[in-house]
């Protein structure tokens, strides 16, 4: 089916790839199931539905008797432009939205914008890639493409109708009929920064009328407060997108696209961008909420009828809700390609470079909640590994680990001196005592309140306040009650690691403080009830991660377009080696030094 799309329109290599949305929202083309119009542009046919699509009822009780999700046959124009390139022998880059942490040797680790050469992208979820000497699998919603392949195409035969090599003398010619001149490839970046914004505003639309509104005519099956949960602010965002569209157009140069100065633009609007903080930072809430809900066949069904009412593209409501977190990701991405294509003499270049640390910040800011709030499962798995635990979770004032190690502590009244592992997070120090025999099993023993703290340097020699030689010394003295704990490190780089870290410690509070940066209840329970079950069933198993699954999971699961409606079942993601690393939890924790 794809094929046959495919080869209707233009060659493939003619078109620069787009990036408006996540992998999925922008295909070239697939076939919807109910009458089976192609989507040529990332829009659908809405003629082709007109007849067959009734009232939400009439949806709703189709959806009810049938008892079954609906998913679409998979595959993008996008796709298969991205292997045709690399079988030709073209290299195709990606740069990277989001850091990509793993822990499986099969799967690549890459850090937000980093550069990614793909090598295999036959699978929708999970390309194969390199950077530099590492090879692995990798989530294609964590990449974008970029706009201009580096590597020039002039090399390769451009095909023509009838499947037959142009052999013309237009060697010139890269992504369409343009020049391949550095006017050109600024060309290509600002048609698609207009494009992808023209997308994008459409899908929030979609969202806001198609989803939204048939919600809250349901307050039988909603509450505001469940409504704000999925949805978080994104009615703020579309009311700011739509105002920053306008903008953008009027800076456009339709006539001479390289000319256009949208620089500004960005700079004008970088502080309205911060609502996406907020939006960023409920996003995990509302996968939840949503895993929730979907688990009732109701709630299925009913999305899936808003989907179709609204006449929108075949991607599940998760998938839809996460464009925005990509959107501003994308920014920096962007205006970087913008900026190398852009002549320092341009007048443009000095707003475009300013845009460019300005949605740095931006989406800086984003990535590290992300990261934080990924962060607060582990968290929660290792206080379960930790033995005779007593007193709150640590979530309840902590969701960063600063640092970890083995510490000597000294204690008042004879000096007695303890081995122990030490582990910062960001407000407490939390103080454990490894098992005599099994060096892997740790036991609960205290906290120290680290808001409360100063850190005091102690000179190697005898200290006065414990009465005894000490090296690489250093305390934690309570302004309040007076109290002093003495520790040593093996080694003075140790000690210097220790005071280092407490000085992060400090920053990070500020910052959190300054950047209101929170997790909310539910997120917390979430965490431990997750590590709780895990723990109970009496044998390690994969982490249970609801956001990090979300990202992964965009769009319907593929289904095999010969199987009758009848018997359409959900079918997996893409398999993943199995990994033995909580085999060995204790071992090889993830808060190691």
């Amino acid at each position: 089916i794809m094929s046959a799309v495919a080869f209707d329109i233009l060659p493939l290599k003619l078109h620069p790839f787009s990036q408006s949305t996540p992998t999925g929202l922008d295909c070239v083309g697939w076939k919807r199931r109910i009458s089976s119009p192609v989507i040529t542009d990332g829009a659908l046919d809405k003629t082709a539905l007109t007849d067959e699509v009734g009232s939400e009822e009439d949806l709703y009780e189709d959806f009810r008797s049938s008892n079954h999700r609906y998913g679409h046959p998979g595959g993008g124009g996008e796709q298969l432009a991205i292997n045709e390139l690399i079988s030709d022998g073209s290299v195709v880059y990606a740069e990277a939205l989001w850091d990509h942490v793993t822990m499986d040797d099969q799967e690549l680790g890459f850090k937000a914008g980093d550069v990614i050469e793909v090598m295999d992208a036959t699978n929708k979820e999970w390309w194969w890639g390199r950077i530099l000497d590492s090879e692995g699998w990798f989530p294609a919603s964590f990449v974008r493409l970029r706009v201009n392949q580096d590597e020039p195409m002039e090399d390769y035969p451009l095909k023509v109708e009838g499947g037959k090599e142009d052999d013309s003398s237009s060697g010139t010619r890269r992504f369409g009929m343009g020049q391949t001149t550095k006017d050109q490839m600024r060309t290509n970046v600002i048609n698609e920064i207009i494009s992808t914004e023209r997308d994008y505003i459409k899908h929030l639309k979609d969202i806001c009328e198609g989803y939204i509104k048939q919600c809250r005519k349901r307050a039988d099956m909603f509450t505001e407060e469940q409504l704000k949960t999925i949805f978080g602010n994104i009615e703020d965002i579309y009311r700011c997108q739509k105002k920053f569209v306008k903008a953008l157009e009027k800076k456009f140069n339709k006539d001479h696209p390289h000319l256009s100065e949208v620089g500004s633009c960005f700079l004008e609007y970088q502080t309205e961008f911060q609502i996406y903080s907020e939006y960023c930072n409920n996003h995990p809430n509302a996968c939840m909420e949503l895993s929730r809900l979907t688990k009732v066949n109701k709630y299925v069904y009913f999305f899936e009828a808003c989907r179709l009412l609204q006449k929108m593209i075949d991607i599940s409501l998760d998938g839809f809700l996460l464009t925005p977190v990509q959107k501003i990701c994308k920014y920096p991405l962007q205006l970087a390609e913008l900026l190398k294509y852009t002549n320092p003499q341009h007048r443009d270049f000095k707003d475009v470079e300013a845009a460019l640390n300005a949605m740095k910040n931006v989406a800086r800011l984003i990535n590290e909640r992300k990261r934080r709030l990924e962060n607060i499962d582990k968290i929660a798995q290792w206080q379960s590994s930790i033995e005779d635990w007593e007193g709150e979770d640590v979530l309840v004032r902590s969701s960063e680990l600063i640092y970890s190690g083995e510490l000597t502590k000294i204690s008042h009244p004879q000096a007695k001196s303890q081995q122990r592992m030490f582990f910062l997070f960001d407000h407490q120090l939390v103080c454990c005592k490894k098992d005599l025999l099994r060096r892997d099993i740790l036991y609960y023993k205290s906290r120290i309140n680290m808001d409360d703290m100063e850190i005091l340097d102690v000179e190697d020699g005898k200290d006065k306040d414990f009465n005894i030689s000490v090296k690489n010394a250093f305390k934690l003295h309570c302004r309040d009650t007076e109290e002093v704990h003495l520790f040593c490190g093996k080694k003075p780089e140790q000690k210097q690691r220790w005071l280092k870290a407490f000085e992060n410690e400090r920053r990070q509070v500020q910052l959190d403080q300054e950047t209101g940066f929170s997790i909310t209840e539910v997120q917390k329970k979430q965490a431990m009830l997750n590590a709780s079950k895990q723990h109970h069933t009496g044998k390690p198993k994969a982490v249970t991660r609801p956001y990090y699954d979300f990202l992964m999971r965009q769009k319907h699961p593929t289904l095999p377009t010969t199987l009758p409606q009848q018997q359409v079942f959900m079918l997996a993601e893409p398999k993943r080696k199995p990994s033995n690393f909580w085999q060995n939890i204790s071992r090889l924790t993830p808060f190691r030094k």
